[in-house]
Formats: C-alpha cells, sequence, structure tokens
C-alpha cells in the first residue's frame, strides 16, 4: 500500500537530522516517554509508547484504547529502526520512490519488519544512533508526526531548538 505524505526520503532524513538529541541516558528517555504519555492522554489517543536504548526497553505505556497488537507492531517497527538507523517511513517512503519492495530488498518478511510510521530513530550528537522512540495506535503518519512532536518537545525543554 503506497502512502502519499508530501515529505521526500531527503526531507525525512533531513528532519531525523533535526532531531538529534544532546544525549540518551535513562532518565531522557524516561522523560521522552512521559512527554509521549502526557500529549496521549491530553488527546486521548489509544496509543502504546516505547522507548528503547539498544534492544533494552526503558520505557513503556499502553493507553486506553490500545489493544495487545500494538505490542507486536511495535517490535515490528523497532526492528526495522535497529537494522537500518532510520524512521520507518523514511524506510517505506525510500522504498515507494524506488520503486521497490523493502521485504524482498531485505529479505525480511512483514510479519517481522514493519515499515510503517511510528518508529524513530534516537540518534545523539555523540554516540550516532543509540535507541528507538516507538508509537502505535494512529494511522501511520499520525504516529510518526506525533513522535517527531514527542522529540522536539524534548529537545525545547533542553534548549536544543533554536
Amino acid at each position: 500500500m503506497e502512502i502519499s505524505i508530501g515529505l521526500t526520503p531527503a526531507q525525512l532524513l533531513a528532519e531525523e537530522q533535526i532531531l538529534t538529541l544532546p544525549s540518551l541516558e535513562i532518565l531522557d528517555a524516561l522523560e521522552i516517554g512521559e512527554i509521549a504519555k502526557s500529549l496521549c492522554v491530553t488527546r486521548n489517543l489509544p496509543v502504546a509508547i516505547e522507548v528503547r536504548i539498544g534492544d533494552w526497553i526503558v520505557y513503556h505505556a499502553s493507553l486506553p484504547g490500545s489493544k495487545p497488537e500494538n505490542d507486536w507492531w511495535i517490535a515490528r517497527k523497532a526492528r526495522v529502526v535497529m537494522l537500518k538507523h532510520h524512521s520507518t517511513l523514511y524506510e517505506r517512503v525510500s522504498a515507494q520512490e524506488r520503486g521497490v519492495d523493502w521485504h524482498k530488498e531485505n529479505n525480511l518478511l512483514d510479519e517481522t519488519h514493519a515499515i510503517h510510521g511510528g518508529g524513530l530513530p534516537l540518534i545523539t550528537k555523540d554516540k550516532g544512533f543509540i535507541g528507538v522512540l516507538l508509537i502505535s495506535g494512529l494511522p501511520q503518519v499520525e504516529d510518526h508526526l506525533l513522535g517527531v512532536e514527542v522529540l522536539t518537545e524534548f529537545l525545547a525543554r533542553k534548549g536544543e531548538l533554536l
């Protein structure tokens, strides 16, 4: 299924650079998760949220209205970001633009790897790729945009955005 979001792969890569974090320690991961939870509770969004440092799940919240299968989606999205170090939406839009089947290109199954929005890399200035922010429960572009909003808020709190 093709999606049109009005963003190119180059714009999504630029977005990842803009969202580079000063660092990512346990307290930072917890703060990112809490920002996401607060926004979602206020908006009554039926999502599951996860923040990982490497393979370690540092933060997880399943909000009212979310479903057990959201965890399945989160795991599938996490595998894509951990493998490619880019957002799941970037991987999807890039494959579409290039006219390739992402799963065939990477010799992976859709059942284990989901290139649907909602998986964002956590990249730090000093260590590069270090973790993943995952959101599941909304249409995929909305999952992605919510993740961008969360990271933007986190960076604003740290005085990292102009």
